[in-house]
């Protein structure tokens, strides 16, 4: 931990005593609130020299330090970027993002990101996730491929956040684990949290973590792999890669969970976002969109198929 922006003892007197840390540090320093949670969930707070989480209630005498990270100037660009729509009113727009594209700005990825390229197509996005995020309600890692959805005003973006957040939108994906998968379906209950030793990765931990569940089904099994589908209902990051680790079934191509003794034709996780069901924000119809299997992830298929069984 750096030196802290932000050092508070909590008085006996002070009125706040008892209320949940994220309520309080909000009313104590100038940071909103969900900034602070993203602190908490970075371990850039703690309580008493350890990292706590959002729903700790502040005690008399805890000493509270907080790293703040100075926000880097992020100008946001539009640019002329293709994108592979798969439906678009004046309310919504659904893409097919390809890998390797990042979602929106920020350090070390500043430009060419799914923002910049729909800031140039739409022109009108949301700005309820600030001006780094805008349009974007959900996300998917830079390596990920598949259909999301962007939100080109804020009505439309409460909407879709709201069944994201009661799990009426649903989100299926296929991945293309290691390992013949015994269990024809089965659901994955685990907490996740930041890596304890290595911050820069998520891991299945029971302190400092969030609840998180995977509902996975198998497709396909062959000798040493298999292919499965997983539905979301928790949004954690990584959680599909962290629960198929989990249970001993990495990702095939995972560069952070899995093993990494043999080379796959394609960059990253083969894990592809293949449907997505939600209401439409304004007509309220059932509306499901879908993304076929990318190349890479069929190569893939092709290879383990050819394999001796």
């Amino acid at each position: 931990m750096g030196k802290p922006e932000y050092d508070l003892l909590v008085e006996s007197s002070d009125s706040l005593a008892g209320v949940r840390i994220d309520v309080y540090l909000a009313e104590k320093i100038p940071l909103s609130r969900s900034h602070i949670q993203r602190l908490i969930s970075d371990s850039k707070i703690l309580v008493n020299q350890k990292p706590c989480k959002a729903n700790y209630k502040v005690q008399p005498a805890d000493r509270i330090t907080v790293e703040q990270t100075v926000p880097q100037t992020i100008e946001l660009i539009p640019q002329a970027i293709p994108l592979q729509i798969i439906y678009e009113d004046k309310h919504i727009i659904v893409i097919n993002k390809p890998r390797g594209m990042v979602v929106h700005p920020a350090a070390g990825n500043q430009s060419g990101t799914l923002v910049n390229a729909l800031l140039e197509h739409c022109r009108d996005l949301s700005g309820i996730n600030g001006v780094i995020r805008p349009g974007i309600v959900h996300r998917l890692d830079k390596d990920t491929s598949g259909v999301m959805v962007a939100a080109k005003n804020d009505s439309a973006h409460i909407s879709l956040a709201q069944q994201i957040k009661q799990r009426t939108a649903t989100r299926k994906y296929v991945a293309i684990v290691h390992g013949c998968i015994g269990e024809e379906h089965g659901e994955i209950n685990a907490p996740i949290g930041r890596h304890p030793t290595d911050r820069k990765k998520m891991a299945v931990v029971f302190n400092n973590s969030r609840q998180a569940t995977t509902l996975f089904k198998v497709i396909q099994r062959y000798n040493r792999y298999s292919v499965v589908e997983c539905k979301l209902l928790t949004g954690r990051t990584h959680q599909i890669r962290v629960h198929m680790t989990y249970i001993g079934h990495p990702l095939v191509g995972d560069p952070k969970y899995g093993p990494q003794k043999k080379r796959y034709p394609i960059i990253g996780q083969a894990l592809h976002s293949q449907q997505l069901l939600l209401a439409h924000p304004v007509t309220g119809e059932e509306m499901v969109f879908t993304a076929p299997l990318p190349d890479d992830m069929k190569e893939i298929l092709r290879m383990i198929q050819n394999e001796r069984r």
